[in-house]
């Protein structure tokens, strides 16, 4: 390496996002995945002892894929090579390859190749990593937001351990901005730049367990806030939102996807319209095709509902129609009928309540992860991982109906649905008072509220 290698490696870093420049030195300093990471574990002792396997990290952004692949060849004596799934190709792997044999023959050094984002990777050029994989040549790390089990060749995966990465906590993403704001090497403390507990509470929030889009967030909104007559900048929630960029939260084609909609049959199929109403909503802020929804409420009704209440398929159809006429936004509210009306077989605007009242939960907060019961596993990888783990078929049970806990842990005490007073309802109400207990299902106490149109 030259001296302008060094001098243009020292501006990239001073000229780098804040998430890039605070990343950890150490495994100690590493923020999030005590299952993977913690001291006796699988890893953690393979990392400790020197013997670390090809992998494949899987997990959402922001969780620490890169970081983790760097760490694991800082703390081995490793080499660590990086490639980009995007960028690269066969030629790369190949030139990569090439030199790791050399260091290997010539200095008794290991590689560690890291390939970002190896789900872009065609078949051919995953195939290409085999032979190098399979001798030793290299020990592959690659990271994936997209399920491996779809995206990953399997002679490549049979080859490779999967470890799951989760989103990061509050907890932890809060260590991570304390970090940043009072490091006055690589971080803002040079700044002189504090957030109020409000403001604080607000990234923690919108971050979504992502340490990326928090630090990048808050270090541009510490660049946007103007020092006051003693040089401290004070951050505002009004800041932080204007700094703020809205991500996807999920690719219709992935894992989210597939989760999703099957947490939302699961819900319906298990008499739970809170859970069912949530699920919903999370896949209408996304962005998913709502007459993929429609079609996926008219196979519920006929799958699961059937003549125990033949209305439920004509409620289904007509909300299908009445999506394809109308459109969103408006079409979310005949598809929150429909929803509602199928997880409690045997009307008012109670469906417009709770398919609103869910989004603003869903926008006001982060993704809680789907339980692990509810969550789609259609190959062994996934049910190795616990995908589906727990959940008990209704069918089978006396009743048809199974009482579980269908929301995520920390929203388990939301009621969206509060059923009316008026017409076939009160039978409605009746039975899911009868399913779940009276006190999770009060009656709408205001049953003019039913003759009321909503706004415009």
């Amino acid at each position: 390496m030259t001296l302008f290698d060094h001098r243009r490696e020292a501006i990239q870093r001073r000229n780098a996002p804040l998430a890039t420049r605070m990343r950890p030195e150490s495994l100690d300093e590493y923020a999030g995945q005590r299952h993977l990471l913690a001291p006796g574990s699988v890893l953690r002792r393979a990392i400790d002892e020197d013997r670390v396997p090809s992998m494949i990290l899987w997990g959402p952004p922001g969780s620490g894929k890169t970081t983790l692949a760097r760490l694991i060849a800082h703390a081995t004596r490793a080499h660590f090579e990086q490639l980009s799934a995007v960028t690269s190709g066969v030629k790369d792997v190949r030139e990569a390859v090439s030199a790791a044999r050399d260091r290997l023959g010539q200095f008794d050094r290991p590689t560690i190749l890291f390939i970002d984002e190896i789900h872009r990777f065609s078949k051919s050029q995953q195939d290409a990593l085999l032979p190098h994989v399979e001798e030793g040549t290299v020990t592959l790390i690659g990271a994936t937001t997209e399920n491996p089990s779809f995206e990953v060749i399997s002679p490549l995966l049979s080859r490779a351990r999967v470890y799951t990465l989760e989103p990061l906590s509050d907890e932890e993403i809060g260590t991570l901005i304390t970090r940043a704001l009072s490091d006055a090497v690589r971080g803002l403390a040079r700044d002189n730049a504090t957030l109020t507990e409000e403001s604080r509470s607000f990234l923690l929030r919108v971050s979504n367990g992502d340490a990326r889009a928090a630090l990048n967030t808050l270090e541009l909104a510490v660049e946007s806030t103007q020092p006051d007559e003693d040089g401290n900048r004070l951050v505002t929630i009004e800041t932080l939102e204007q700094s703020l960029q809205r991500q996807a939260r999920y690719d219709r084609l992935g894992d989210q996807h597939y989760d999703t909609i099957s947490a939302f049959i699961k819900s319906i199929r298990g008499s739970d319209p809170d859970a069912a109403v949530y699920y919903l909503a999370r896949m209408l802020d996304a962005g998913e095709d709502p007459v993929f929804i429609a079609r996926r409420l008219v196979i519920s009704a006929a799958e699961d509902i059937g003549l125990a209440n033949p209305n439920g398929l004509a409620v289904a159809i007509a909300a299908k129609e009445a999506v394809e006429f109308i459109g969103l936004p408006e079409g979310r509210i005949p598809l929150a009928e429909a929803t509602i009306y199928l997880a409690s077989a045997p009307k008012s605007n109670s469906a417009y309540k709770a398919i609103d009242a869910a989004l603003a939960d869903v926008r006001q907060g982060r993704d809680e992860p789907v339980p692990m019961h509810l969550r789609n596993a259609p190959t062994r990888l996934m049910s190795e991982l616990g995908h589906g783990k727990g959940y008990s078929y209704p069918h089978d049970q006396p009743g048809h109906f199974v009482e579980a806990e269908n929301l995520p842990e920390r929203l388990r005490d939301r009621s969206y649905y509060r059923p009316g007073l008026l017409g076939a309802e009160g039978a409605m109400a009746e039975r899911l008072k009868e399913w779940w207990g009276p006190e999770r299902y009060l009656p709408d106490q205001s049953p003019t509220d039913d003759l009321k149109a909503p706004p415009d």
